[in-house]
């Protein structure tokens, strides 16, 4: 592990153990693996990661940093169909990103020779069989959990017949789906997995690392534990849809390495619960759809859930993390709030965000006693969280620009923004009492009129004078015109994953019609004229802001100097639930 990989995944005190924790710790008492802890992060580059990825992530790399071992990266590439070293590049960004770094890179597909020799051990040992029937055939044969499966027609096939026809299965003689090489197990084992499992199937598109080389492909099960095996794995974490997989897991390893004793060598497979997230969709397959579809903007759409996505948003890697130890791991699943992740956001922008002025729907105040032409720089405090964050400079002058809703013409009682005969406080300036406003012949505010104090500039000793509200602003010849981008949730329903099976069943319907009646037509409102300090010209992609009084911020890749575009992360306070109820 890296030094940077060490410091992300320890915790800041001392926590209790998990049950994964607890079993780690467990084998390195009793001796298993020569005291060794290697782990392996296996993602299938066939998309891009998601938040349900950063839990397994931070799993991985966590244990093995704990405890002085290496997590390795191994992309699981078994399936030429559907991936692409574009997925693996950008899944090698994210994982960097998140604070992690491997030990080594290894590929499924560094160990297709291996595997190969191994499936022609198993046909000449009577353990594997070539089956010509069709995929339903054999789903038919394969039984149900109460009734026991029938056994092939071609399950007793001669060995050198096998053989022949596993070779014709990688050479190109046969088609797709016209054979597949069967483990040979147990048609009546309760374990429905264990039901002579399809271990090799053809595929002819070629592979993103070996091309045309290979026409016969290893299934997941098949690959997994072999390849786990291969590197020195010694705690294989999955999730808690291999619980029932682990039983072939072990027996692939056992005839792997039969007649040896694995007991001091064998990866142990240990499975803990994904991360479920509210108003969330995880699914690649879908992911997939609402790119292709053009329902969003590319895998780095700030909706999406992919750590792409939410790193242009504005998350920071650290929130992140501190929301995965939040949830921590379990044998059972729930649906996590996704508000949990917000807090989680807002925590950690709270002590590293840089504080700045910026109105997004913009109404003109004059200050109609503030000397025409004098301009004053204010001082402002980057972070009040950081006291080594420093200052910067902020012009104030006669014409500012302040929020629309920060004034109301006739308000009620304990409305405390800005209304005629009511004082309030201009940020890191001055007191002002609101004398007034223009409208236009539609009866539209155009401009707010005060008249300011100047004995109450911040920092003097009338500046201490109670007032119930302070309001920022931007002064209208010292800021940048800005383009922000409101982005909310993608979906309207809690659990869109549900809904959209649902909606599918009684409407007969694609997955992309589903969708389209679940998405949230709001989860992006375009401000295409508000306005920042000067300050934030220097801003760059990736730096963390917060607009005071409003939310966090921060550049999107398509800003420019000459157009600033900013995301908004996430606001203050969570307003869904009031927004929603």
């Amino acid at each position: 592990m890296t030094e940077t990989g060490n410091k992300a995944a320890e915790p800041a005190e001392k926590k209790s153990l998990n049950f994964i924790e607890a079993a780690v710790e467990k084998d390195l008492r009793e001796g298993k693996n020569h005291g060794r802890v290697q782990t392996r992060f296996p993602p299938e580059p066939n998309g891009y990661l998601h938040i349900g990825h950063a839990k397994a992530i931070c799993l991985d790399f966590g244990i093995a940093a704990r405890h002085g071992g290496v997590c390795n990266l191994r992309f699981d590439d078994t399936n030429p169909t559907k991936e692409d070293m574009e997925y693996v590049d950008a899944i090698k960004e994210d994982i960097q990103w998140l604070g992690f770094q491997w030990g080594h890179e290894y590929y499924a597909s560094d160990y297709f020779q291996q595997l190969w020799d191994f499936a022609v051990r198993l046909i000449k040992e009577g353990k594997a069989y070539i089956d010509e029937q069709s995929s339903e055939e054999i789903a038919r044969q394969k039984g149900t959990p109460t009734q026991p499966g029938t056994e092939s027609p071609f399950r007793n096939r001669p060995v050198e017949e096998n053989l022949a026809l596993f070779e014709k299965m990688n050479s190109g003689e046969a088609e797709e789906g016209s054979m597949v090489l069967r483990a040979k197990i147990d048609m009546a084992n309760p374990n429905m997995h264990f039901r002579d499992p399809i271990i090799y199937r053809i595929v002819k598109t070629p592979h993103h690392r070996t091309g045309d080389k290979w026409k016969a492909y290893p299934m997941y099960d098949f690959a997994h534990g072999q390849s786990d095996y291969f590197e020195g794995v010694t705690h294989s974490l999955c999730t808690l849809e291999f619980v029932v997989h682990r039983p072939l897991y072990d027996l692939f390893i056992d005839w792997l390495k039969e007649g040896k004793d694995l007991d001091d060598n064998r990866p142990r497979q240990t499975e803990f619960n994904k991360l479920n997230l509210s108003y969330t969709l995880m699914s690649k397959r879908n992911l997939l759809t609402l790119v292709k579809e053009g329902l969003v903007n590319g895998w780095d759409d700030p909706r999406m859930p992919t750590l792409c996505g939410f790193r242009r948003r504005g998350y920071s890697p650290e929130s992140i993390r501190k929301f995965v130890d939040k949830i921590g791991y379990t044998t059972y699943d729930a649906l996590n709030e996704f508000e949990l992740l917000e807090s989680a956001v807002r925590e950690d922008l709270n002590l590293r965000a840089t504080r700045a002025s910026a109105v997004l729907h913009p109404v003109k105040l004059v200050i109609t006693n503030y000397p025409e032409g004098q301009v004053e720089e204010m001082e402002a405090v980057n972070n009040p969280e950081d006291p080594e964050s420093g200052t910067h400079t902020i012009e104030f002058s006669r014409e500012l620009w302040i929020e629309q809703d920060d004034f109301m013409e006739n308000a009620p009682k304990k409305y405390y923004r800005m209304t005629p005969g009511q004082e309030v406080r201009l940020k890191n300036a001055y007191i002002v009492k609101c004398t007034g406003c223009k409208k236009d012949e539609n009866g539209q505010v155009i401009e707010v009129y005060c008249e300011y104090d100047p004995n109450t500039k911040s920092g003097m000793p009338e500046s201490n004078r109670k007032v119930k509200g302070t309001l920022h602003w931007v002064s209208c010849r010292h800021c940048l015109e800005a383009e922000v981008r409101l982005y909310d949730r993608l979906w309207m329903v809690e659990n869109p994953r549900d809904e959209l099976s649902a909606i599918r069943e009684q409407k007969n319907c694609d997955a992309l019609e589903a969708m389209k009646e679940i998405i949230n037509p709001d989860s992006l409102t375009i401000l295409p004229h508000c306005y920042v300090e000067k300050f934030l010209a220097q801003a760059r992609p990736l730096d963390y802001l917060q607009f005071q009084r409003i939310g966090y911020f921060n550049v999107d890749k398509d800003s420019t100097p000459g157009h600033l575009v900013f995301n908004r992360t996430v606001s203050l306070k969570d307003t869904w639930k009031k927004i929603n109820k």
